[in-house]
C-alpha cells in the first residue's frame, strides 16, 4: 500500500513539473503561442484599453509599444531573462524576446504572446553574463541547437512567464482603480 501511494505521488509530481510546457501551443504559422480570451462584463472598449495601457506601464515598463493602425488595440515587444544552474548558483542562461498583442471589444479582450526568440548568454571578461552577439534562435528551432533538458527548461520558463502575465493582466483589468482621497490640509499661517 505504501509503495502504491509513493508511486502515485511521484506520478502527480511529474505531471505538475511538466505542466508549464503544455501552456504553449502552436499557431497556424508553426510558432509557439500563448493565447487567452477573457470576458469582462460591464466594461467598455475605452476602459479596457486604458486599463491595458496602465497595466503595461505599471508592471512591465520596459516593454516597447508599437504603433497600431486601430487605436483600440495594443502591440508591443518585450523580453525576459531565463535562468539556469543549481538553486544556489543560478545565473542568466539567456533572454527570450516576444511579441505581445492585445485586442479589445466591449466586455471582452483577448491577448497572445508569440514570436519567442532565445538569445543565449555568455560570460564576458569581467565575469558578467551578456548576450552572445548574432545568435538568435526561435524557440521552435531550439531543439536542434540545444540539449532536450535545456529546451524543456526554456519552454517551462516561457510558459510560466506567459501564465503569470495573463493572471496579472486579468487581475489588473478586473480591479476597479481606487480614487485617491483628497487630504484636507490646514493652513496655519493664514487666518
Amino acid at each position: 500500500m505504501k509503495i502504491t501511494i509513493v508511486a502515485l505521488i511521484c506520478i502527480l509530481f511529474g505531471k505538475v513539473t511538466f505542466a508549464q510546457q503544455d501552456l504553449l501551443s502552436f499557431d497556424e504559422h508553426n510558432k509557439y503561442i500563448y493565447y487567452q480570451v477573457a470576458d469582462v462584463p460591464g466594461l467598455s472598449v475605452d476602459t479596457l484599453h486604458t486599463r491595458g495601457i496602465n497595466f503595461l506601464k505599471a508592471y512591465y515598463p520596459k516593454i516597447k509599444l508599437k504603433p497600431v493602425a486601430d487605436g483600440k488595440n495594443i502591440a508591443a515587444e518585450g523580453k525576459f531573462l531565463s535562468y539556469g544552474g543549481t538553486s544556489v548558483l543560478k545565473h542568466e542562461k539567456g533572454e527570450v524576446t516576444f511579441t505581445l498583442n492585445i485586442e479589445f471589444k466591449d466586455q471582452k479582450y483577448r491577448f497572445w504572446l508569440t514570436d519567442f526568440v532565445f538569445t543565449p548568454y555568455q560570460r564576458d571578461r569581467y565575469g558578467n553574463f551578456v548576450p552572445q552577439q548574432g545568435i538568435d534562435i526561435p524557440l521552435e528551432n531550439a531543439a536542434s541547437k540545444f540539449e532536450k533538458k535545456d529546451v524543456d527548461a526554456y519552454l517551462d520558463e516561457t510558459g510560466a512567464f506567459c501564465k503569470q502575465f495573463g493572471d496579472r493582466l486579468k487581475q489588473f483589468i478586473l480591479n476597479v482603480p481606487k480614487k485617491e482621497e483628497v487630504v484636507k490640509k490646514v493652513v496655519t499661517d493664514k487666518w
